[in-house]
């Protein structure tokens, strides 16, 4: 989707520190195995905003899926508030936060970023753990600088 002269690569996430703390709770609550989730904004824009966490239909350390009842009760949702998925994440929980090629086979919506957090060194312990964003559109993957805000 490229709108305009609009490159999906030529983009950075901006978002609130609270809202990573938030996925990365998530991510730590849920090790061993993935998890996923979806921060919504307001359509047409590129604000993440509310903190959606979903579950992992799959109950996987390899991989996420999302329930297929429980997805059509968030887009519901989502239409009507007049929000969009900005920011599509989940976790990788023993390798680097880089999508693996079922991740970027299953990304289906070439607005959102996709964000990756690995918790690889530390598990559910507080510690280091990687935080990373990406467009995937097409099949290309791209990643982008993100700004953490207060």
């Amino acid at each position: 989707m490229r709108r305009g002269g609009w490159l999906p690569w030529a983009t950075m996430l901006r978002i609130r520190s609270a809202l990573v703390e938030q996925m990365v709770a998530h991510a730590r609550a849920d090790h061993p195995d993935e998890a996923c989730g979806i921060i919504a904004g307001p359509a047409g824009g590129d604000r993440p905003e509310r903190f959606i966490p979903m579950l992992n239909a799959a109950r996987s350390p390899t991989f996420y899926e999302f329930d297929s009842m429980d997805l059509l009760r968030l887009y519901r949702d989502l239409d009507d508030r007049d929000e969009e998925p900005v920011v599509i994440y989940h976790s990788h929980t023993a390798t680097e936060a880089y999508p693996s090629r079922t991740d970027v086979s299953y990304a289906s919506e070439p607005g959102a970023h996709y964000v990756l957090i690995s918790t690889r060194e530390t598990g559910t312990e507080a510690g280091p753990y990687e935080f990373r964003s990406f467009r995937i559109v097409d099949g290309e993957v791209h990643e982008e600088p993100v700004e953490f805000l207060d």
